[in-house]
């Protein structure tokens, strides 16, 4: 008899409501695939966020994402922005679109609390796997392999990393470079040569070549329904 394959189940809730096993479940995942984690930067990190997605299978948690979102202003506009925080998924529960299919729906929601604004995604990523989300859900993100980034954009960008990281952030690199970075742990980050023919990936490696010792590129994109890709409107469709 074969077996039944067990379900992802997700879970959008509050940061204010999380639990004590639910944040140390969260912090022992996040520790198993990243080195240089501690608990006080994992609280930090958590305590600036609004918003927490968590993904279980048999009530195991494999999976969690983080965000924060803030009105501001640019180019004397209205804005949304939304942050990420830590994010995981565990080698078990790759594959699966059910974590990106709860944080598109988690944004929709947010972005009802912000109507008549545009609403921007701030997105740093030192793993492949992660920034391969992008080209997989949105139609325009930058930056990329197939177009400059609208000096507009590369603005906004810079106005957001400064304003939230400082000067760990190098504009010139589109870089935050941590004083204390996570790195992913050996084998998550390693890439198989036959993936650096995806020229997203390769782009990825060129723009960021300290992507092994934690530096994290920067990242922005629109989150509105009109850029998502057709993958990406199956998730809110289904």
């Amino acid at each position: 008899m074969s077996q039944v394959q067990s379900e992802n189940v997700p879970q959008t809730l509050p940061r204010a409501e999380l639990s004590a096993g639910q944040r140390d479940e969260m912090f022992a995942l996040l520790s198993r695939h990243f080195a240089g984690v501690t608990r006080m930067q994992f609280e930090a990190d958590l305590s600036e966020k609004t918003w927490v997605i968590l993904l279980r299978r048999d009530g195991r948690l494999v999976g969690f994402s983080t965000l924060l979102a803030q009105a501001g202003a640019f180019n004397r506009q209205p804005i949304t922005a939304i942050y990420s925080g830590d994010t995981i998924v565990a080698p078990e529960a790759w594959g699966t679109t059910t974590l990106s299919r709860a944080w598109i729906a988690c944004v929709r929601r947010l972005r009802e609390n912000y109507p008549n604004r545009k609403c921007y995604w701030l997105f740093l990523t030192s793993g492949f796997r992660t920034y391969r989300f992008l080209p997989v859900f949105w139609r325009e993100f930058y930056p990329r392999f197939d177009a400059p980034t609208p000096p507009n954009l590369k603005q906004l960008q810079d106005d957001l990393a400064q304003d939230r990281f400082g000067g760990q952030y190098q504009a010139v690199e589109g870089i935050v470079r941590f004083k204390n970075p996570q790195q992913l742990r050996e084998g998550l980050r390693n890439i198989a040569d036959g993936r650096m023919t995806d020229p997203h990936i390769a782009f990825f490696i060129s723009k960021n070549p300290g992507h092994a010792a934690g530096d994290e590129l920067v990242c922005l994109t629109e989150l509105s329904d009109d850029n998502l890709t057709a993958a990406g409107r199956r998730m809110i469709e289904s």
